[in-house]
């Protein structure tokens, strides 16, 4: 049932009966204010921010610029609150859930307002969330370009950018056994037509970058797939993006995101290591960054941080979707991260880096299928988009006072000089190594001090 799932649905699964439309005379969400206002950390006005101070200055950028938040369309403006287990439980009153090129306009309308009320500066979309898919490419990408018209309208008149376009896929019945990996070379050059007209649409509404996110591509059963040759296909595919890209004068920073599992038993781009793996093993290193969401992270195994990090310490972060999964469900759930713990971490590696830019925080999130009320929306973004703006400060302030930085100097030290130092520059061999712990003996132990670590993180939070 293609209808308990966020994405859109077929173009055979036309609704005949339409919900009745209400638009509130001219406006989609009368009860929120036309922009939601900074209070300061006192305020208990859930519709106001208590630490995003857009325009606040902190170690030299703004705050928006630091932390660049975007909204998702789809499960924004197409989830309906669906899951395996039941149908959807919200009814929005902008959309009356056909596949009507009027109700694809009156969603965008809906949702750019949405964008403005939060003061967010941008925004992602896959195709099919913003344009239905027709019966045939030709007529999938003349709705497709009818919307771009209308995107790129509202964009002009509400100053929202487009952070970054992707292509979807996964939804449609053609890519059950994948897309850049599907063993029918017909349905791999259907995505990779996809993927150029992403690339025209993207570029029209001057968007940052381009995501690639493997939904399908991966396998069920190793008794079926030649999994060495559906990777090369997946290499292939991504070179012939890179070449219409420079061919066509197109800028956006092209982005992998990697994700362990689901829909697929096994996908190819597992996590942060085996993606970059992969882009060393193809050659792609120079042309892609990695986009992290820490729920597929948690998915691999990590802890939430931790493909950020390693992306951001090997030079290879791009971007952030942020979100969080639950840890007592097994699948991706898709949360707002409202642990600022975990976003402290985060803000860390990002301020380390110096930014994000041209990625942002994408809040790639769901509210709850219990949370019904166009309201609850907000709600959702305005806490996540808080407990980032906090982190921004807290992270900020620790590197300020630099107890994290010589503690951790001080446990590396040994090879700031002598013996450690020529290890590190790759200057000993192995015969040296047995010579000195024959000349030192046996090491010292030394504490690891993590509840330290942690007891002095706390002080913070």
């Amino acid at each position: 049932l293609t209808t308990m799932s966020f994405a859109p649905t077929s173009a055979s699964d036309n609704p005949s009966k339409k919900q009745k439309i209400s638009t509130n005379s001219g406006e989609y969400f009368p009860d929120v204010p036309s922009k939601i206002p900074y209070k300061g950390p006192d305020s208990t006005d859930p519709l106001s921010y208590r630490f995003y101070n857009a325009e606040e200055v902190i170690m030299g950028k703004k705050m928006k610029e630091w932390l660049r938040f975007s909204v998702c369309y789809w499960h924004t403006f197409r989830g309906k609150g669906a899951d395996p287990f039941g149908f959807p439980t919200m009814k929005r009153h902008y959309d009356d859930e056909s596949d009507t090129m009027e109700n694809a306009k009156r969603r965008a309308d809906a949702a750019f307002e949405l964008f403005s009320k939060l003061g967010v500066e941008y925004y992602t979309f896959h195709d099919r969330d913003v344009a239905p898919e027709r019966a045939t490419l030709e007529e999938s990408n003349k709705a497709f370009d009818e919307m771009a018209d209308h995107l790129l309208t509202l964009q002009k008149k509400t100053g929202v950018k487009l952070l970054w376009a992707t292509q979807n896929l996964f939804s449609n019945p053609r890519y059950q056994n994948g897309a850049f990996t599907n063993p029918d070379a017909h349905v791999l050059a259907y995505g990779a037509a996809q993927v150029k007209k992403v690339l025209d649409i993207n570029h029209k509404l001057g968007g940052e970058n381009i995501v690639f996110w493997g939904g399908r591509e991966g396998y069920q059963s190793i008794l079926n797939t030649d999994l060495k040759r559906e990777i090369d296909h997946m290499a292939t595919v991504f070179k012939m993006a890179i070449k219409y890209k420079e061919e066509n004068g197109m800028t956006p920073q092209f982005l992998i995101e990697p994700k362990p599992r689901e829909p697929t038993k096994h996908q190819y781009d597992y996590d942060a290591q085996t993606t970059i793996a992969f882009l060393h093993t193809y050659g792609l290193t120079d042309h892609f960054k990695l986009n992290i969401e820490p729920n597929h992270t948690t998915l691999a195994g990590h802890d939430f941080e931790h493909d950020i990090i390693l992306s951001s310490k090997y030079g290879m972060l791009g971007s952030v979707d942020s979100n969080t999964g639950d840890p007592l469900l097994g699948w991706d759930t898709d949360q707002f991260p409202m642990d600022v713990k975990k976003a402290t971490l985060v803000m860390g590696a990002i301020v380390d880096q110096g930014g994000l830019a041209p990625g942002g925080l994408n809040f790639d999130c769901k509210v709850r299928r219990e949370s019904t009320d166009d309201i609850d929306l907000f709600i959702g973004h305005i806490g996540a988009m808080d407990t980032f703006a906090r982190a921004l400060r807290i992270a900020v302030k620790i590197r300020e006072d630099g107890v994290f930085a010589k503690m951790v100097e001080k446990r590396y030290s040994s090879f700031d000089d002598g013996f450690g130092k020529k290890l590190e520059e790759g200057n000993l061999s192995l015969e040296a190594c047995e010579e000195y712990v024959k000349e030192h003996g046996e090491p010292e132990q030394a504490s690891g001090k993590q509840e330290l670590y942690e007891m002095i993180l706390n002080r913070y939070v």
